[in-house]
């Protein structure tokens, strides 16, 4: 590691603590040459998932426009930013254990619904009614039916 005072590329690990999500390492050296003091921080470098859209576009995940699609589909519901944080979390893992560097929209849409299904069920038609492209009344309709047999 190179000192940012003299920059020296010889030091010494002094500390190695874990931070407190366990993604980032912080160390602190002691440059060999000037002996001063630095804390560095080393985390996992992660492969972007890219998401292939309709058109066959690609663009890479945005955890903000998920959170923003759930954060319209829940509003003035019963749902919490911070349960949708772990959504979205949950989401981004599960779509990182798939080893795919690209993932399709409609794959994820469908992960977002089936996992805003058990959640609240108001939000998933809300989702599912922009996503599925609800042309008119019988389309919500026909959503609702299919979600009350399987209930019943």
């Amino acid at each position: 590691m190179k000192c940012p005072y003299c920059g020296d590329q010889n030091d010494k690990v002094i500390d190695s603590r874990v931070g407190r999500d366990g993604d980032v390492i912080r160390r602190r050296r002691e440059c060999l040459g000037c002996t001063r003091r630095f804390t560095t921080y080393e985390t996992v470098e992660e492969v972007p998932i890219m998401v292939v859209k309709k058109d066959g576009r690609r663009e890479e995940f945005s955890r903000e426009k998920v959170r923003a699609g759930l954060s319209r589909a829940c509003e003035k519901r019963p749902v919490s930013m911070h349960t949708i944080d772990q959504f979205i979390q949950e989401l981004e893992q599960d779509l990182r254990e798939t080893g795919e560097k690209e993932i399709p929209c409609r794959e994820i849409g469908e992960k977002v619904i089936k996992g805003l299904r058990s959640l609240d069920e108001v939000a998933y038609v809300r989702f599912a009614s922009v996503y599925r492209e609800f042309k008119d009344v019988n389309d919500f309709l026909s959503e609702l039916k299919t979600m009350l047999d399987k209930q019943g």
